[in-house]
This record gives structure tokens, sequence and C-alpha cells, in this order.
């Protein structure tokens, strides 16, 4: 799939320059902005829905965990005392 992508002169200077910079050319670095970004806005989807999914799962049950008792776990997280996922409760 071929592709062109219609930039302003100012933003088309600091690629080049960039890319100048990095020892890179200016297609690899536009390709690299496009990956990480879809790549970022990929993960943050998952993210909403997997929200979504939980939200709709407490909804539905009652079970959480409350932010304390997330905070306590997580302290214990690379300790000699690291504890297991709390069990959720009503």
């Amino acid at each position: 799939m071929a592709t062109s992508l219609k930039i302003d002169d100012e933003l088309k200077s600091r690629v080049q320059h960039l890319a100048n910079q990095r020892r890179r050319s200016a297609h690899w670095l536009m390709l690299e902005a496009i990956q990480q970004y879809v790549e970022r806005e990929e993960a943050r989807e998952s993210f909403r829905q997997e929200a979504l999914a939980s939200w709709q799962a407490y909804q539905e049950t009652g079970q959480h965990l409350t932010g304390q008792e997330v905070r306590d776990w997580l302290k214990t997280w690379g300790t000699d005392n690291e504890q297991d996922t709390p069990e959720c409760h009503e």
C-alpha cells in the first residue's frame, strides 16, 4: 500500500534535521513515529476496553478491591514478604 503525506515546510525541515542527527532517513523517522503512535493508541484502546469490562463486572457482581488494598499489596512486590493477589469482595 503506497501512502503519501503532505506536511508543511516547517515540519518537513524539523523531520529532516532530526533524521540527519540520528543518521537515518526522513522516511525511516516518519515510519518509526507512525509505528510508535499506532502501538501506543492500540495499548490505550486495550486498556480502555479492559477498564470498561472491569466496570461492567463490578456493576454485575459488586466484587472489588479498595485502592488501599491494592496499594498495600503492591508495596510487597519485590520484597521477601511478597503477597499473593488479594481476593475481591463486596
